[in-house]
């Protein structure tokens, strides 16, 4: 049920088990923290959620070709559509502490990607991984240059805790854009992360970087991180049997050419 009484909420997605397990010790976070507070999540199976009552669960499945990171944009977007703020947090999360409620400005606040622009994120990867990656620095450079703006001026997003609230409608050129540029990294067979392709979007959609209440909303929160479990493997490394690597492979490959077809709407952007 939905609490008119509130003009937030949160959302996240929670594909698999492991996810929507930890979702519902997320969502009882959230009651207890915040009382009247919804969860909007988009996961592969809703009716493992719908015993927790502040849930509001939509079936969803991975549109991505390999990870489903830019699927975010799919909840965010649900989200925006029945509250005017969407609190973006992964299901990894726990809350400890009670949750403010702030007034939210128009557009995207966030506060650790709001101090490192998109070149700074690069250096700071090529650093960390002691080699060059000179096709994201590519791929950046001209998606910049087709949306005519700066990587100076963009900001990486830290993607587990961000909130984008409406802001007359530029919200839904936002999602378009994050679509457009997802697509586009993933093409090139860039598919770790989302911070850069949000950044980007919501540069091309004229927003700065908000970080009012930020650092009061991220103190109360304490990110798991279960994508870095050791105990937990890569999808290919997964797979037992031919037969499941071979579905693997068909299942890649499906979405691979699905995702050219849709680029071809938009010739110019992707492919000129």
């Amino acid at each position: 049920m939905i609490n008119r009484d509130k003009d937030f909420c949160f959302c996240t997605l929670a594909l698999g088990e492991k996810y929507r397990r930890l979702v519902k010790q997320l969502a009882q976070d959230i009651q207890q923290y915040s009382p009247g507070t919804s969860l909007v999540v988009y996961t592969d199976l809703p009716e493992d959620l719908r015993d927790q009552n502040n849930i509001l669960a939509f079936p969803h499945q991975s549109q991505g070709v390999l990870y489903c990171f830019h699927d975010r944009r799919f909840v965010i977007e649900k989200a925006l559509s029945l509250f005017r703020v969407a609190i973006h947090i992964d299901a990894d999360t726990t809350i400890i502490e009670e949750v403010p409620e702030i007034d939210w400005q128009p557009g995207i606040t966030s506060g650790e990607g709001k101090f490192q622009n998109i070149i700074g994120y690069l250096d700071a990867k090529e650093k960390y991984l002691g080699e060059k990656i000179p096709k994201e620095r590519e791929a950046f450079q001209k998606i910049a240059s087709k949306l005519g703006i700066s990587l100076e001026n963009t900001f990486w997003i830290q993607e587990a805790l961000y909130i984008v609230a409406r802001d007359e409608g530029r919200e839904k050129e936002f999602i378009k854009q994050w679509g457009r540029i997802g697509r586009y990294l993933e093409l090139r067979q860039i598919h770790r992360g989302d911070g850069n392709a949000i950044g980007l979007a919501a540069a091309q959609v004229g927003w700065t970087v908000n970080t009012h209440g930020f650092q009061d909303l991220i103190k109360v929160r304490r990110h798991l991180d279960a994508s870095k479990d050791p105990t937990e493997k890569l999808p290919n490394s997964k797979l037992k049997t031919m037969g499941d690597e071979l579905k693997f492979k068909l299942k890649y490959h499906s979405r691979l050419n699905w995702a050219r077809i849709k680029a071809l709407k938009d010739w110019e952007f992707y492919y000129g």
